[in-house]
């Protein structure tokens, strides 16, 4: 994420700083530290790469989050620990102070590598299983890269400081877009799909990326948490479409959009079986009520086609709405 502007924190009350750095001037709570500064990490992960036990490493980690440094998440039976963004400001000039050139920081690092090599070979076997299902479903409509390529120029080179991709899947549209947000965030209800994204993004060097398990229906985060919310070939897994984007909407923040790319209506009812698809695409006009009676106001509609004479079966459609107050004041604005 470092072509987008850095993170802004709120300054600390003078208490909690003292607390924060009392807290990290142990020697096993700094190294944590250092190593969460490279991404989300479980503490089996912690206590593999620092030799230390499982109890010492949970009490270290139990402090840290007391102290507010760190922030605590469950991945079904996992927990994942990473840096807490107010703390970012105080605590990143110390870690980039420090030099991971000898030990024990440069032991530490080489055991992470060792680690995230690990977890990459496990995701790859994953989706190794996955792929010949996959594969069938791309080759029935355009190149992907072709429908990223849309997406990019429908977003534009406006900024993004916070982004979410709902249904990240293997975390695709995050090493697209997280390049281009100062915060980027990942949802998805199954673990072993967030362990593939989390292993792609790691090796597309966006180990800081917030991943986090949960329901696209009832997602975890605070109404307008978000300036850029995506949903990416969703929709047409659930039951209850216009409920996710009813849901999707609510995270939108004042000015921010909403990036639904999708099916349009198709007829392959073997999808059913073969791809798990519970709806067989979307006309445009349906969608585009969804977004605007959930508080959204349609921008634009893209079909999505192959243009270089081949035909596909499928139809890829984007659909970009923004938040309704912030849209009616541009249009206002606009016609005086």
């Amino acid at each position: 994420m470092s072509d987008a502007s850095p993170i802004v924190t709120a300054p600390l009350p003078f208490a909690d700083a003292v607390g924060m750095l009392r807290a990290v001037a142990e020697e096993t709570r700094l190294r944590i530290l250092a190593l969460l500064a490279d991404g989300e990490l479980s503490v089996t992960d912690l206590t593999d790469i620092l030799g230390q036990s499982q109890p010492r490493i949970s009490r270290h980690l139990k402090l840290l989050v007391e102290a507010g440094l760190v922030e605590r998440h469950r991945e079904g039976a996992w927990a994942f620990f990473r840096l807490r963004e107010a703390s970012i400001g105080l605590i990143d000039p110390v870690i980039s102070g420090l030099d991971r050139e000898t030990p024990p920081l440069s032991e530490d690092r080489a055991r992470l590598d060792a680690v995230r090599e690990l977890r990459a070979e496990s995701a790859q076997a994953f989706f190794a299983r996955l792929a010949p299902k996959w594969d069938r479903l791309r080759s029935l409509h355009v190149p992907e890269a072709t429908v990223e390529a849309a997406v990019l120029k429908a977003l534009g080179d406006r900024p993004i400081r916070s982004l979410i991709d709902l249904g990240t899947g293997t975390g695709r549209m995050l090493g697209l877009l997280a390049p281009l947000a100062a915060r980027a965030t990942g949802l998805d209800s199954s673990h072993a799909m967030l362990s593939v994204a989390r292993a792609n993004l790691e090796q597309a060097g966006l180990a800081r990326v917030d991943l986090r398990q949960g329901d696209i229906h009832a997602p975890p985060f605070g109404r307008g948490s978000f300036d850029l919310v995506v949903v990416h070939q969703v929709l047409h897994y659930l039951d209850d479409p216009a409920r996710a984007l009813r849901e999707a909407a609510r995270l939108v923040a004042p000015g921010g959009r909403l990036l639904v790319v999708d099916f349009a209506p198709h007829s392959l009812e073997s999808l059913r079986e073969t791809q798990a698809h519970r709806r067989l695409g979307f006309a445009a006009d349906q969608v585009s009520n969804w977004l605007v009676e959930a508080g959204l106001d349609h921008v634009e509609h893209r079909d999505i086609a192959p243009t270089d004479g081949t035909e596909h079966p499928l139809t890829v459609t984007l659909w970009l709405a923004e938040e309704i107050s912030v849209a009616a004041l541009n249009s206002e604005r606009a016609v005086a």
